[in-house]
């Protein structure tokens, strides 16, 4: 088995080894998204493809909630891990597997009922409609596999297994890749084809991982039994604050494009090229914060503080080395990589701008993603939430504001990033001073 025991041995080598596979699978995801929309639009043109991101848009806020609720599973899992409990391991697994059952099917029978009058609430245009809620409405029905394959990643991870879900994720890519071309234009299936290529490649992939994870008696899985009220419970208390911390992510989101959306056409247009980059630019970081998450979570199960500690300081290094090397390229090949999305004079030439400014503010994001993860390991989900909504709602959305009303557009990049480094200073002092400490998950604790 590929699982790790994180309370012994040297923090350094486990961080790297246990977060590189997790930074190549959050590329594959992206990668997922991009080849879909790649097929969409070179296939089907500029309207399916706007179907598709409206669409996409209502899948991601419906899942967030549900995925943050999937994040659960690493604080959990991880300290009974830690602790040694392989029955406690074993119930709260059945009781995740119960619990996130239940969501998936009932928001997807949800989301198929009323897929059209969400897009119609969100103003799509007369022409994408029909389009996007077919698209909508065949992902609904599939969410079971995608929250499943997720899931099963989830839970090898608070086991100290990253590699194994990697592979899960090239199933779905590469099935994905092959299938889009094949169901939109060989069977003619249009852009119900791509929704199609999308359920079916993540149903092999969930079913892969199910099999594979079950064969090789990596996790112990059951069948499923009704689990206890303090299990349910416990999970619910974790995963709602964890859920909403998604939310409010995407509505932050949300609220920084309605600064952009006021500077016109050209920045909105450069913007959405940048945050392409972007959300490549924050994978690591990403994979750093989930990497720490587990095995936090692990030694605070088994009680070893000093190692959590270490665990901080390394983790801080490490982000502030590869995300500093990352701002340095980014900063001398902005042009071109704006250019790869976008030719328009005005809108690269803005988009190329807001990479240079944000570039070096990108370390302190990858701090907040390090400290937040350490702390959401010892179950402190509620805490992560208020600082998630400090570091959207108090400074990232009213410093662009303010930023881009004093130095025009440019002020976007300037807000954003001045917003990062203050945020990384209420997570260090809620990491230093906040009780998560003496945080208590069990009865038995």
């Amino acid at each position: 088995m590929a699982q790790h025991d994180f309370t012994n041995g040297s923090i350094v080598k486990q961080l790297f080894l246990f977060s590189t596979p997790i930074m190549l699978a959050n590329l594959l995801q992206v990668s997922y998204q991009f080849i879909d929309s790649l097929w969409v639009g070179n296939l089907l043109g500029a309207n399916p493809l706007g179907a598709i991101t409206v669409a996409s848009t209502v899948i991601v806020t419906v899942l967030s909630f549900i995925i943050g609720i999937n994040h659960a599973t690493l604080t959990i899992l991880s300290q009974q891990r830690g602790k040694g409990n392989e029955k406690g391991l074993k119930y709260y697994l059945n009781a995740f597997v119960v619990v996130l059952s239940i969501l998936s099917l009932v928001a997807g029978f949800i989301g198929f009922i009323f897929s059209e009058h969400i897009l119609l609430m969100l103003d799509t245009p007369p022409d994408m409609l029909a389009d996007a809620n077919a698209y909508l409405r065949i992902n609904f029905i599939g969410i079971l596999f995608l929250l499943g394959y997720n899931f099963i990643s989830s839970v090898l991870r608070s086991l100290g297994d990253s590699k194994t879900p990697l592979t899960f994720v090239l199933v779905a890519v590469i099935l994905n890749t092959i299938l889009d071309p094949v169901f939109i234009l060989v069977f003619g299936w249009g852009i119900e084809g791509a929704a199609y290529a999308t359920v079916f490649s993540q149903g092999i992939s969930f079913l892969y991982g199910l099999i594979y994870t079950l064969r090789n008696k990596l996790v112990p899985f059951s069948i499923p039994t009704v689990p206890s009220m303090e299990e349910v419970w416990l999970i619910l208390k974790l995963g709602i604050p964890s859920g909403l911390q998604m939310m409010v992510i995407h509505a932050g989101v949300l609220a920084i494009l309605s600064v952009v959306n006021g500077f016109g056409e050209n920045v909105v247009a450069g913007f959405g090229a940048s945050q392409r980059i972007d959300s490549l630019i924050t994978l690591p970081a990403m994979a750093l914060g989930t990497a720490v998450n587990s095995m936090a979570g692990q030694n605070i199960g088994a009680g070893r503080w000093d190692r959590v500690r270490q665990l901080a300081i390394y983790g801080a290094v490490y982000n502030f080395a590869i995300m500093l090397l990352i701002a340095v390229v980014i900063f001398f090949s902005a042009e071109f990589l704006i250019g790869l999305f976008i030719q328009n004079g005005e809108a690269a030439s803005f988009g190329s701008e807001y990479l240079r400014i944000i570039a070096f503010f990108y370390p302190f994001i990858g701090l907040n993603f390090i400290l937040n993860g350490i702390v959401r390991g010892s179950g402190a989900m509620y805490q992560v939430l208020i600082l998630n909504l400090i570091s959207f709602w108090l400074l990232r959305y009213p410093l662009t504001y303010l930023f881009s009303d004093m130095f025009g557009s440019n002020g976007i990049a300037l807000g954003m990033g001045v917003s990062f480094i203050i945020s990384s200073f209420f997570a260090f002092g809620y990491f230093k001073f906040g009780k998560w400490k003496q945080r208590k998950l069990f009865a038995n604790n």
